[in-house]
């Protein structure tokens, strides 16, 4: 009872906040995240009346399952963006722009950490810290920017490679992190396996779009046998959370751990149907309109999660605070250098780097894993990246919401804006 009571709080929590979101022109899905801290542990949460709001971080965390399953819908959404057709013109661009940012930030969050490490010293802010949080930085939360996208109903070329270069990025942070993470556990363990910092993260790429592929053919095979557009739906529903339930599995083979990433997997899905299934544009619709209250869910959950207690400690919000600045400058100017490099639009050039700030929800999984493994070190690590988390959620779809705009891409005008906002409402 208390479970479906905090599901129904948090919905409509989110409601009434996108309403408050709009008047003040906000992305709702900030209005969704404010909601979240609200009736979160550290807000209503601490009136401690159950039902009423989270009373704590565990009652969250036992909606998780949701979060999940609605960041596989996100995922297999973007993999929508991955159409042939479009690749031709954007592939090689995305797929450059994609690495050069996100190594750029890495190598920037490095270079800034490492440098306050030698000011507040290794007790503070130790060189493993500094190397795992730069890893991190590569890290961009696909969600919100894909909700952004949606609720504004942003087209044009700066839209048209934001997504896939989002997309790309989780495989290129996957790899990153891996890397860095593993010399970051060799400094502090003195221990250093080729087969964790090379070969796991190559292997959970290629394994995730394998699986993705296979689901994906599997999808469009079993499509075609219905004929309904209820039935339909409903196998597409089936399929997405089926895909979300294997790319958890994970095991080990000869000392090798072998995994997938759920976003990558739910992509490559997406991908593959809307590639090879006539009707896919038409069903991938239906699914966006069944998945809206989920989305809510999601980002509401996602603000009752954000720790406000990192407040507290005055080194993690000046890591935090650096770790910001760095991996913005690198963002922004990554995607510069890459766009220009590849000849993209200039609008492209401009504005694709501040579309580019949010994270969330991968960057955090990064972080649970340097918790886990190193320690106190990998406290600092959590609490600075929940931090950061906490900012670029609440900025960053705002950020991406004026970067379309001036880019020309978010153009509502008088005679439509009363349906456009109504729309809004369905995001």
């Amino acid at each position: 009872m208390v479970t479906l009571l905090n599901i129904c709080v948090a919905l409509i929590a989110g409601l009434l906040m996108s309403r408050l979101a709009k008047v003040i022109k906000l992305p709702a899905v900030t209005g969704y995240l404010v909601a979240g801290i609200l009736i979160g542990p550290y807000c209503l949460g601490q009136l401690g009346i159950e039902g009423f709001g989270f009373t704590s971080m565990e009652s969250v965390k036992s909606l998780d399952l949701m979060s999940q399953v609605a960041l596989g819908f996100i995922a297999f959404a973007i993999g929508n963006e991955f159409r042939l057709s479009q690749l031709k013109q954007t592939g090689k661009q995305a797929t450059v722009v994609a690495i050069v940012q996100a190594v750029m930030a890495t190598i920037l969050v490095d270079i800034a950490l490492i440098g306050l490490h030698f000011i507040l010293g290794p007790d503070k802010l130790p060189i493993p810290t500094a190397i795992t949080l730069g890893a991190i930085a590569t890290a961009t939360a696909p969600a919100a920017t894909l909700m952004v996208v949606r609720q504004y109903k942003a087209k044009g070329k700066v839209t048209d490679m934001l997504l896939p270069v989002v997309a790309l990025d989780d495989a290129v942070g996957l790899v990153v992190f891996a890397i860095s993470f593993g010399i970051a556990k060799a400094m502090t363990q003195g221990t250093f396996s080729m087969i964790s910092i090379i070969l796991e993260p190559i292997l959970e790429v290629i394994l995730s779009l394998a699986l993705g592929l296979i689901m994906g053919l599997l999808f469009t095979f079993f499509e075609k046998w219905f004929h309904s557009n209820s039935k339909r739906l409903s196998l597409s529903i089936t399929f997405v959370i089926l895909t979300v339930a294997l790319s958890m599995l994970k095991f080990e083979v000869g000392g090798v751990h072998v995994g997938f990433s759920s976003l990558l997997v739910c992509m490559m899905l997406g991908s593959v149907f809307c590639n090879i299934c006539d009707f896919s544009e038409e069903l991938m619709e239906r699914t966006d309109k069944w998945t809206a209250p989920l989305f809510v869910l999601f980002f509401v959950l996602s603000g009752a999660e954000l720790e406000l207690s990192v407040f507290s400690e005055w080194t993690v919000v000046l890591i935090g605070v650096v770790y910001i600045i760095a991996r913005s400058v690198g963002k922004i100017f990554g995607a510069y250098v890459g766009a220009k490099g590849t000849k993209c639009a200039p609008t492209i050039v401009k504005y694709l780097g501040i579309t580019l700030l949010p994270q969330a929800g991968v960057a955090l999984g990064m972080s649970l894993t340097a918790a886990q493994v190193l320690g106190a070190e990998g406290a600092v690590i959590r609490n600075v990246a929940l931090f950061a988390v906490l900012i670029y959620e609440l900025v960053g779809p705002l950020l991406t919401k004026i970067a379309l705009t001036k880019a020309g891409e978010i153009t509502p005008n008088p005679t439509d804006a009363r349906v456009a906002n109504d729309d809004d409402d369905d995001e």
